[in-house]
């Protein structure tokens, strides 16, 4: 039997999905990113570019929950502290004038929302975990 509902592999996979999408953008295409937030590229890529081939990483883990949910809940919470952390590092540059506002936009829609849903994921995996633990 699967511990997740419908809806919940549903956003898994497309989380997932959505991740190896702006993974791959982030480490071929970072130039346009830089273009349409209208800041200067930096020197030195090789960071944008690693932080592509985290987010896809990521992305390959919301697969792999999605599958196998108990067995990778693990990954879930990595994923989830790390949006959630992303958020607020990423919210704080706004604030402080360091990104443009438009940036509040991708924040929300990569990342911001799905901190709830996440959350009730991870305490649903956890607790089948804990119970069939027992």
């Amino acid at each position: 039997m699967n511990p997740l509902k419908p809806w919940m592999t549903r956003l898994l996979r497309f989380a997932g999905c959505y991740n190896l999408l702006v993974g791959v953008n982030l480490t071929v295409f970072y130039h346009e990113l830089f273009k349409f937030f209208g800041l200067p590229k930096p020197n030195l890529i090789m960071y944008v570019q690693l932080v592509g081939i985290l987010v896809a990483l990521f992305g390959v883990g919301y697969l792999m929950v999605a599958s196998r949910p108990l067995e990778n809940r693990n990954l879930l919470l990595l994923g989830f502290l790390s949006k959630l952390l992303g958020s607020i590092l990423g919210t704080g540059y706004v604030l402080l004038g360091k990104m443009p506002l438009v940036f509040l936009g991708v924040l929300m829609f990569s990342d911001i929302v799905y901190l709830p849903f996440f959350w009730i994921i991870l305490r649903r995996v956890y607790r089948i975990a804990h119970e069939r633990a027992l």
